[in-house]
């Protein structure tokens, strides 16, 4: 190859791959990186990942992982003894949602190829391991970049975002050969999140360019004189772009955290929590106590009522129903916390999930019928459905207290 007339080449010795799935490039420092854009559930992109680590000789690998998702390849059955309890508790079930739909989307892809996700990056991590090549995990952590696209989402597109992820759960359309190829362009997550990108700005923002960013910041700054990088396919543009370009990047850090809800709802929260107070006292003054203990009777009847009717629809233990009833009234009147933290709580530890709920979560979760006789899937009903309700109620009772004056 011809290196002076370049700083760019896309790689031909490795027979496995097409000329745009590895890309070389030289920077102005005379290091060489040579980027692996792989599809993460094709068997062509990890025999590529392979051959191309073997033939370079690199002095690190770097890998589209952070160290939770490395843990998970190296060991996939750890995550089955998540404890539910704790992450309720620490208020990432949301986080863990988000994950089981993602991680379910991408099992049923590879299942029709036969190719388990993150194998070419197994591969990579494997080859390096057994080379002794210093291993980069260049990913940002997943939790992360899904927090960031909750917080970035704004508040009126939410509804929008969750009910296209979940959609995907009830997407049984196989994959023909066509589109394979044209999810090996992209990566599994990405060409479900690319059509996003169209309608939500901001999920295309977190999900592909500042992981781009993340990457290339990553690769750049790895040891050594050559550097082999195994990315999703979707990535390899966009990272070819910043390191030959050499643009500035923004910090790890700047990306890495998690933006501040606006100061706005929490007011506004507040604001009508003494609204409602301050109009009870004074319907109490004016009407009497009887009125006002009335009013406060009906906010809890309707904002519990509905909580436990959610609740009861979850398929709820007796006693998280009863919580949903009691719990309701209280957590209407703040901003910080909603009924569903307390439900899915109780439910952990009246009903834990047993072990073989946990194995086979990933293909319950996308079976509507199995939702209600799964635990873990309970629980997350148990998390989900007693908010809208109570939600209900509580504009009902602010109405009736509207009405009493």
């Amino acid at each position: 190859m011809n290196e002076t007339n370049s700083q760019s080449e896309e790689i031909k010795e490795p027979v496995s791959g097409g000329k745009s799935d590895v890309y070389r490039i030289h920077t102005k420092d005379n290091r060489e990186i040579v980027l692996v854009g792989t599809a993460h559930i094709s068997q062509v992109s990890k025999d590529l990942v392979h051959e191309t680590i073997e033939a370079e000789s690199p002095d690190t690998v770097c890998v589209e992982l952070d160290d939770g998702r490395l843990k998970s390849i190296q060991d996939p059955d750890r995550w089955k003894n998540t404890d539910l309890r704790d992450v309720i508790k620490k208020k990432q079930l949301a986080t863990l949602i988000a994950n089981l739909v993602l991680g379910s989307y991408q099992k049923r892809m590879g299942a029709q190829t036969g190719v388990k996700p993150g194998s070419e990056l197994k591969e990579a991590v494997d080859v390096a391991n057994s080379k002794n090549i210093p291993l980069v995990l260049a990913d940002r952590d997943i939790k992360i970049t899904l927090r960031r696209t909750w917080a970035c989402t704004p508040w009126y597109r939410k509804f929008s975002l969750l009910g296209g992820l979940f959609a995907s759960i009830f997407d049984k359309t196989e994959i023909s050969e066509e589109e394979l190829q044209k999810i090996k362009e992209k990566d599994a997550l990405n060409s479900m999140m690319q059509e996003f990108g169209k309608t939500f700005p901001e999920v295309k923002q977190v999900l592909i360019d500042e992981r781009d960013q993340f990457l290339a910041s990553k690769i750049k700054n790895a040891p050594g004189n050559k550097i082999v990088a195994v990315i999703g396919a979707g990535h390899l543009r966009g990272i070819a772009s910043i390191i030959e370009e050499d643009k500035e990047l923004p910090s790890e850090e700047s990306i890495s955290v998690i933006p501040k809800g606006t100061a706005i709802w929490k007011i506004i929260g507040w604001t009508i929590t003494l609204a409602i107070i301050a109009s009870i006292v004074l319907v109490g003054y004016f009407a009497g106590i009887e009125k006002a203990g009335q009013l406060s009777l009906q906010w809890a009847m309707l904002t519990g009522g509905g909580a436990m009717l959610g609740t009861i629809i979850a398929g709820g233990h007796p006693v998280t129903i009863l919580v949903a009833l009691i719990m309701a009234p209280f957590t209407g009147l703040t901003p910080l916390i909603g009924v569903g933290f307390f439900t899915a709580l109780t439910q952990v530890y009246m009903r834990p999930p047993r072990v073989q709920e946990m194995e086979t979560l990933t293909d319950d979760i996308w079976q509507v019928k199995r939702w209600w006789k799964n635990r873990v899937t309970r629980v997350i009903l148990c998390f989900l459905c007693p908010g809208i309700p109570a939600i209900i109620g509580k504009i009902l009772a602010i109405f009736k207290i509207y009405q009493a004056f």
